[in-house]
């Protein structure tokens, strides 16, 4: 499954000591109710441990745009709507802008407009966006620079020969095991993995692996190596992650409320999973991008880079089901577009022609299933069309 394992690391990073929930969450995550996810999602520092992306003094507007849009479309024969949308895909929250204006704006599930949502592996894609950070900041040098100039403990490992730009398109050609439901992939021992002392338990893990693929040959979906890409960032910049995404993103861009990001058992934000944001500071996100990462005309990040990482660095065979056709630095690759993408159906469009971002959160009934997948990639075909 593409989503489900920033979920399953998750839980196995943290271990069951940590899971400090209410009565009303005492299953893990994947086994939630409607109910429990409802509630949970909103409320994920109350179950996971978590560091503080700071807002900062002032807030981007997102002002509303005189034409509000109410898409309509057929989807296999029936009609379709926003709101029966968002009933079918037990939608938490749906805004779109054009140009920066809201002309879209729904919450569901009992969901308000300042109460944050997980956003699981959308993470991944931030993470990566802090790498660009990180290469303009002169922190990191290049692309392709070796994993390990930056994170020593991985010399003489199978990341020894591994570029930043392999790690973050997914392709280091290191073994790993995805399979959420084999007990002993890599997915499900990495939490159960026995730290060395003064090294993350992450990374100490990672470098046990063996090689399975030359670096750069064959992409393959590794949860480890998007919190390794963030392990990377902030021994780089010498910062916590939580604290370098406030200082280039939260406070400069004008978000409105703090993002609280869940950390691994070693005390470390967790790269590729689980950031809790509002969903105006989704779109915000989007827009940020949209705009290249640039603020009152300052550039966050190195000239080129969103369209860099919005390239196909990958294009996907028979492996991966459509609509996404390729991969960059953790971002998915659609015609016209690209996205963040997380379990249970949290999504970040990115359509740079159209000037659109699409933010949806939701808590589906399965994390990762392909028809969910083409029904909302379908809503925000509708969306453009409505916007045309």
């Amino acid at each position: 499954m593409r989503h489900l394992a920033g979920l399953v690391a998750a839980v196995a990073l943290i271990g069951t000591s940590a899971f400090a929930a209410p009565p009303t969450l005492s299953q893990t995550p994947l086994s939630w109710s409607p109910e429990q996810q409802a509630w949970g999602y909103r409320h994920m520092e109350d179950a996971f441990p978590v560091k503080v992306a700071a807002r900062g003094d002032h807030v981007r507007a997102l002002p509303r745009a005189s034409r509000q849009i109410d898409p309509k479309w057929t989807r296999d024969g029936q009609p379709q709507s926003i709101s029966s949308y968002m009933t079918a895909h037990h939608t938490s929250g749906l805004m779109v802008l054009k140009d920066g204006k809201v002309v879209l704006e729904r919450y569901g599930l009992g969901r308000k407009p300042d109460e944050r949502w997980t956003s699981f592996s959308v993470a991944k894609s931030i993470t990566s966006t802090l790498v660009g950070a990180a290469i303009a900041d002169g922190k990191i040098r290049s692309l392709d620079d070796r994993v390990s100039t930056y994170l020593p403990d991985l010399k003489g490992s199978a990341y020894d020969d591994v570029t930043i730009r392999q790690l973050i398109t997914m392709t280091s050609g290191v073994k790993w095991n995805e399979d959420y439901g084999d007990p002993n992939s890599d997915v499900a021992r990495i939490g159960l993995f026995t730290a060395e002392p003064g090294i993350n338990p992450t990374l100490a893990y990672m470098r046990k692996l063996p090689r399975a693929h030359p670096p750069g040959s064959k992409f393959v979906y590794d949860t480890g190596e998007t919190d390794l890409t963030g392990i990377l960032v902030s021994t780089a910049v010498g910062k916590p992650l939580s604290e370098y995404l406030s200082e280039k993103v939260w406070k400069p861009f004008g978000m409105e409320q703090d993002a609280l990001w869940m950390t691994d058992q070693g005390g470390h934000e967790r790269g590729g999973c689980c950031l809790s944001m509002t969903l105006r500071d989704y779109a915000r996100i989007g827009q940020f991008l949209l705009e290249d990462g640039m603020v009152d005309g300052q550039a966050i990040l190195p000239r080129g880079w969103v369209a860099d990482a919005s390239t196909y660095h990958v294009k996907f065979g028979s492996e991966v089901e459509p609509p996404e056709l390729g991969y960059g630095y953790f971002f998915w690759l659609m015609p016209g577009g690209y996205a963040a993408e997380g379990i249970f159906g949290q999504q970040i469009f990115i359509f740079p022609r159209d000037r659109v971002v699409i933010a949806v959160n939701s808590a589906w009934a399965e994390a990762d299933n392909d028809k969910d997948w083409t029904a909302q990639h379908a809503m925000a075909e509708a969306v453009r069309k409505a916007l045309r």
